[in-house]
């Protein structure tokens, strides 16, 4: 139900980002649960009571790329988003291996040739990067990457385009993160600047934040598996098994939203209530404004 100007959404998707999970269930760094913190965020995005256009996964699915901690991913991943109608889109990240994710979540022959792909959400180009660079955890895209991205590019979709890759082209401000970031981020640059690219989708540094590229706006989601603590000074920040989220990314005609999902277990007021949804729609616009607007006297 919409009550202010703006129609609803053309198209939603749910972005989540950095699950590492690992074979045989084993904790990551002996300390996280990974698997545990995956199933608690499916099961939010199942509460959310929506049909998402897209589940986008940017990067870092599995922690040592273990063919086994991929059919984990894919048998926890796969029911939800069936049960939801929506497709899944695998993005590589610095910690995944290329053959055993072609294989295990691509049904593909090995290779260590860049993830990409190219999805049609009815109008919505959702292209997949790869930003991985095979023995490293620093991101770049290479020549043959970037030409057949402007080949794609040189055609306009009906609703523009959303770039997924897992190296962000932002820069930050915790110092480690300088040595793993996106390596000559201008040529990437060069080719999306001025395409109907209208948002880029990103991970890797397990914090939510945001900033523009080649005048692009970017959303980084913040982990499933453990987040940084940044409430403590850069050169000291650490990961926590707190905050946790996954961003829900609504497209419009002339914007395109992000909103950050906590994975909290939390006490929640229930003042708004599909009944008090009702109550307003069956008002008049003035009406509406009257009982929710006005301050009291």
């Amino acid at each position: 139900m919409q009550f202010g100007q703006y129609p609803p959404a053309r198209r939603t998707l749910v972005h989540v980002s950095d699950t590492h999970l690992l074979a045989g269930d084993r904790r990551l760094g002996g300390r996280y649960d990974t698997g545990r913190n995956l199933s608690r965020t499916l099961e939010a995005i199942t509460r959310l009571d929506i049909v998402p256009d897209a589940i986008v996964f940017t990067g870092d699915l599995t922690d040592l790329g273990e063919p086994e901690a991929y059919e984990a991913l894919r048998s926890a991943v796969e029911p939800v988003a069936a049960r939801l109608g929506a497709p899944v889109v695998w993005v590589a990240g610095n910690h995944d291996e290329r053959p055993a994710m072609r294989a295990a979540l691509r049904g593909e022959e090995p290779s260590e040739e860049p993830l990409v792909g190219v999805h049609d959400l009815g109008g919505l180009r959702l292209i997949a990067l790869d930003s991985t660079v095979p023995g490293w955890h620093h991101g770049d895209i290479d020549d043959a990457q970037l030409a057949w991205l402007a080949g794609i590019l040189a055609e306009p979709a009906p609703l523009g385009t959303i770039l997924a890759l897992h190296h962000p082209p932002l820069p930050g401000h915790i110092p480690f993160f300088d040595i793993l970031e996106l390596r000559d981020q201008g040529r990437l640059a060069q080719v999306v600047a001025g395409t109907d690219v209208r948002a880029i989708l990103a991970g890797h540094l397990h914090y939510s934040t945001s900033g523009t590229f080649a005048g692009i706006p970017v959303s980084v989601a913040a982990a499933t598996c453990y987040t940084m603590d940044l409430a403590r000074p850069a050169q000291t920040v650490n990961g926590m098994d707190a905050g946790q989220s996954f961003h829900l990314v609504h497209v419009y005609d002339d914007t395109v939203t992000h909103a950050v999902v906590p994975v909290v277990d939390a006490d929640t007021a229930d003042f708004f209530t599909p009944e008090w949804v009702a109550r307003m729609a069956a008002l008049s616009p003035d009406e509406r404004l009257e009982a929710f607007s006005r301050k009291p006297r």
